[in-house]
């Protein structure tokens, strides 16, 4: 654990959560009081602080901001009935910002900080944590080279944050989605697997378009034959097919081994369907459509939850399906909120205490 006495805690003098409004949280749009920075500066993390949420002062020449060294999480925390406060499975989260690093040339994270440090936030500021259905505390730690210096190699310096946002659910309505035929978020030794800033950079052109079609997000296929299906924008995708829920693997490193993902993996198993983690390709799903053997797509994800997928195309094939009638992503999504809210037993230890 990180030494209080160690930790410089500055407060402030007067809270804003006096002057938000609970019952309207845009996903990402307020932050909470405070936030924990630290910065990586002659091989070592240091200057480890927690202060009021502000403003950063860099230079135009922050080598984050033109070669891309840029990576980030998102996690979440939930009050029980009992008022106290439990981050949903951080460890997990914490692994994966060091293989973003890893990849991205950057320095781990050492766990004091990471974990005890966003533990040492969120207890600073548990009353942002909305007590409410469907709603919860969004964490992003994110990291970012700091170096000032135009030239293409490794910073040598880095800066760490959390930032807390008190949020409501992520997408409200059933979503529609757009397979993507054209564009390409990631391929086989590139940095797919990884959640740095660039993949997200990347993927909104493609988005874009698809928005002005009237689609949500986009599916994102092979960089080959555009067939092979990947992850949506925000979250990680499932099919219902018969008895199997099948989710495209994680072998080539072109997706991010999704938190929610694993989590709705555990509990379809538990719910007694045959879990595939494997390759599958839009032909596959649209064969299992037309037999009508596909009853259900939805996405995961830690901002989405569970999100169900009304409609989904393919060139122009449309799939459709009845959310209302649904069974299984409804029920996945009730198990999993009733865990994190503390209304059901956690019997996997995915709670983190306050």
């Amino acid at each position: 654990m990180i030494d209080t006495m160690d930790m410089q805690i500055t407060k402030v003098k007067r809270s804003k959560i006096k002057d938000l409004d609970f019952e309207n949280l845009p996903f990402g749009k307020y932050f909470s009081d405070h936030m924990l920075e630290a910065d990586y500066v002659n091989g070592e993390w240091q200057n480890v602080s927690i202060k009021p949420y502000q403003p950063i002062m860099f230079e135009p020449s922050l080598v984050a901001l033109h070669y891309g060294q840029a990576i980030f999480e998102g996690i979440k925390a939930y009050k029980n009935p009992a008022g106290e406060a439990f981050i949903f499975r951080p460890y997990d989260n914490f692994k994966r910002f060091n293989l973003s690093a890893e990849r991205m040339q950057m320095p781990v994270i050492p766990e004091e900080i990471f974990i005890e440090g966003m533990r040492t936030l969120i207890d600073i500021d548990k009353d942002w944590i909305p007590a409410k259905e469907d709603y919860s505390l969004y964490i992003r730690p994110v990291m970012f080279a700091t170096d000032t210096a135009i030239g293409v190699k490794p910073s040598e310096t880095y800066k760490f944050l959390i930032l807390l946002s008190p949020t409501g659910p992520y997408y409200a309505q059933p979503m529609k989605i757009y397979v993507e035929e054209k564009y390409t978020r990631a391929a086989p030794g590139g940095v797919g697997f990884a959640k740095n800033a660039g993949n997200y950079g990347g993927s909104m052109y493609a988005t874009a378009i698809a928005k002005k079609q009237g689609y949500d997000q986009v599916l994102w296929t092979d960089c080959l034959e555009h067939k092979w299906l990947h992850e949506v924008g925000t979250m990680n995708i499932f099919f219902i097919i018969g008895n199997k829920a099948i989710t495209p693997s994680l072998d080539e490193g072109t997706i991010l081994d999704g938190v929610t993902r694993s989590s709705a993996m555990t509990i379809l198993e538990e719910l007694g369907f045959t879990v595939e983690e494997r390759r599958i390709n839009i032909d596959e799903v649209i064969e299992a459509y037309k037999k009508g053997t596909l009853t259900e797509v939805f996405g995961t994800g830690t901002a989405a939850t569970i999100s169900p997928i009304k409609e989904l195309k393919y060139k122009d094939f449309v799939m459709e399906f009845d959310t209302n009638g649904w069974k299984t992503a409804p029920q996945v999504k009730k198990i999993l909120t009733e865990i994190r809210e503390g209304k059901r037993e956690d019997k996997y230890g995915w709670l983190f205490k306050v």
